[in-house]
């Protein structure tokens, strides 16, 4: 998630929580959006984020790696609230075919496209960042 207009870059839904799926999602963010080097990646400290192959893929993009301390919920609070909603209003309200994909796709264009939010004054993340990009549409 792109926290400043919350959009979501990157994208993965598995059946568990391997560092493949964080990779997966990094990788999807990066083709999305084309991030420059020194960009800022927070995560909790979950095994997946500290594994040496995460890590090593941040360093090859010129990402920073920034991770909360032990017990600390607090910064990575905007994910836990995005994966809150993710379950609630798309994961355990449908059955898909193929979970993953159809999850995923379906979130990002919900997510990005519909979804208002009020830190963003109740514009979705497409509406946000395209005022953003055009000072003259910005009330």
């Amino acid at each position: 998630m792109d926290l400043y207009s919350r959009r979501i870059t990157g994208y993965s839904m598995r059946d568990n929580l391997g560092r493949e799926l964080v990779i997966e999602a990094l990788n999807n963010s990066v083709t999305n959006r084309r991030p420059g080097q020194g960009l800022l990646v927070h995560s909790d400290r979950s095994s997946q984020y500290a594994s040496f192959d995460y890590q090593q893929l941040l360093q090859q993009y010129g990402f920073t790696c920034s991770m909360s301390r032990k017990g600390d919920c607090w910064v990575n609070s905007p994910m836990e609230s995005f994966f809150k909603t993710l379950k609630m209003e798309l994961v355990y309200q449908r059955h898909f075919k193929n979970p993953g994909r159809s999850r995923a796709g379906n979130l990002r264009v919900h997510r990005n496209r519909f979804r208002l939010h009020s830190a963003l004054g109740y514009e979705t993340p497409e509406e946000f960042e395209k005022n953003y990009d055009n000072p003259r549409k910005v009330a």
